[in-house]
This record gives C-alpha cells, sequence and structure tokens, in this order.
C-alpha cells in the first residue's frame, strides 16, 4: 500500500469537501424551502459528490461508505468513509465546530483517517504507526492526574437514552463539572488529541461517525474504544469513549459502571 500517495488523495479529498461546504455555511433559510434543502443538505450531497468524483477518478478500485449516498464494496479490500457534514445541528447554527470526516479502512481496520474543518481551515490528519498533525505539526494529547481535573466533552445530552444520560451524569460528577462542554460533535476528539479536552463520551455513532477518529485520537497518544473498554468496529453499538491520558481508562470506566477491563 502506498500510504503517501493515499494521504496525499485523502488531503485532496478534504479539499473538494471544503470547496463545496464553504459557501453553504451561514446562508440563510428560505422559508419556503422543503426540508431536504437546508443549507447543510445542499452542502452534503455536494461535498460528498465532489469525494467521490475524486475517488472514481483516482482510486477506482477502492469501495465507498458514504453517510448521503450508500455503500459499495469495491474490488481491493479498501474503503473509503465519508462523512461530508458531521455536525448538521452545529453547521445550522452558524457554528464552525462541525467537521468533514474521511478514513481509509484495509481489511475493515481504519489505517488513516482525517478531521477537517472547513471553515476555520484546520485539518488534523491520523496515520497508524504516526504522530497525529494538525495543518502538518505534531500534536499530542495531555496528561490526566486525576479524573476530578478532566474536562469531559459530548455533543448533548438529547443523543442519550435515559439510562445512558444517567451514567454520562455519574462519570461528569467525577470530572471538572464547571469545565464541561456541550455540543462538538468530531471536533471535541480534534480538541482532545491537541490537549484540550481530557474525556469525550458519547452514544448512537454510526460506522462513518467513528470510523476517522481512531487513528487521530491515538496517533495522539490517546485511546478510543467502547463505554465497556473494548476497542470499536464496524459491529460496535455506538458507544464511544475517548480518552486523552490512557492512565485514567479505569477511573473512567469505573465512573461510567461499565464492566472492568481484566488485563
Amino acid at each position: 500500500m502506498n500510504l503517501a500517495a493515499d494521504i496525499a488523495l485523502a488531503h485532496r479529498l478534504a479539499d473538494a469537501a471544503r470547496e463545496a461546504i464553504r459557501p453553504h455555511f451561514r446562508q440563510p433559510v428560505a422559508a419556503e424551502r422543503k426540508g431536504d434543502a437546508t443549507p447543510v443538505t445542499i452542502a452534503d450531497r455536494e461535498a460528498e459528490q465532489a469525494m467521490r468524483r475524486l475517488l472514481a477518478a483516482e482510486a477506482p478500485r477502492d469501495g465507498i461508505h458514504g453517510e448521503e449516498f450508500g455503500s459499495s464494496e469495491g474490488a481491493s479490500g479498501r474503503q473509503w468513509v465519508l462523512d461530508p457534514i458531521d455536525g448538521t445541528t452545529a453547521f445550522l447554527a452558524g457554528r464552525a465546530t462541525f467537521g468533514t470526516l474521511i478514513a481509509l479502512l484495509d481489511g475493515g481496520f481504519p489505517v488513516l483517517s482525517m478531521i477537517d474543518q472547513p471553515i476555520l481551515g484546520e485539518r488534523w490528519l491520523g496515520v497508524v504507526g504516526q504522530p497525529t498533525t494538525l495543518n502538518g505539526r505534531p500534536v499530542s494529547t495531555r496528561p490526566c492526574r486525576t479524573l476530578s481535573d478532566a474536562t469531559l466533552a459530548t455533543t448533548g445530552p438529547q443523543y442519550f437514552t435515559q439510562e445512558e444520560g444517567d451514567q454520562f451524569m455519574a462519570l461528569a460528577q467525577k470530572t471538572d463539572h464547571k469545565r464541561m462542554i456541550m455540543g462538538g460533535d468530531c471536533y471535541n476528539y480534534a480538541l482532545l488529541a491537541t490537549g484540550f479536552v481530557d474525556v469525550v463520551c458519547e452514544s448512537g455513532l454510526k460506522l462513518h461517525d467513528f470510523a476517522a477518529l481512531a487513528p487521530v485520537v491515538e496517533g495522539a497518544g490517546g485511546t478510543l474504544c467502547d463505554w465497556n473498554g473494548e476497542p470499536l468496529h464496524a459491529g460496535s453499538a455506538g458507544h464511544v469513549l475517548a480518552i486523552g491520558d490512557p492512565a485514567r481508562l479505569e477511573d473512567v470506566l469505573e465512573a461510567l459502571g461499565g464492566h472492568h477491563h481484566t488485563h
């Protein structure tokens, strides 16, 4: 596998998505528009179509799993997972905390991924076995001495069931809840990889939401797993936990009331 070529292609995919998305950000929603013609849906579709056109031209044997236009297997055993706008609510609210997610899976395993923020011009690149970079500069998670010092983030309580919400609040009680962050989608994982957030805890994520997270988080020294401490895979239920300082994993799992990890 020619990693350098794949990385260059991922950059071009993110560039194409940026071009498609930027003109639609903070555009007023006309009252007469139908439900499927908000700025985000137009941006979403155009960005995914632009990425798919590039892949059809440059990597025709690779499969594609996109949020908007479904899945194709491909012949190479590799698959590009695309989420043009992760953070629809943020996008529609004019907040630059949404992102474009791009991941390359080889045999179902993510080998490289990108979290791109088109408005701020920030691009995180995670490659298995290499340090995560932000706009080409290496970044890393920060140490977290105790859970009571931790900044915890989640996209919002509306995504939890009652039981999940209770588990999340049990974790929140043990962290520095004055600094808890609501909202943020994929941007929180990027901030964790850059040393500004310590724990991200979410549920209900789909493959196109979490495929791009592992290379970025792990390449920065963090841990990504489900609420039981198990690695994420295509069949995961969508409970996602990112921890900047792996030394805090047990504390977080205990606070959530999940199973204990046996080594």
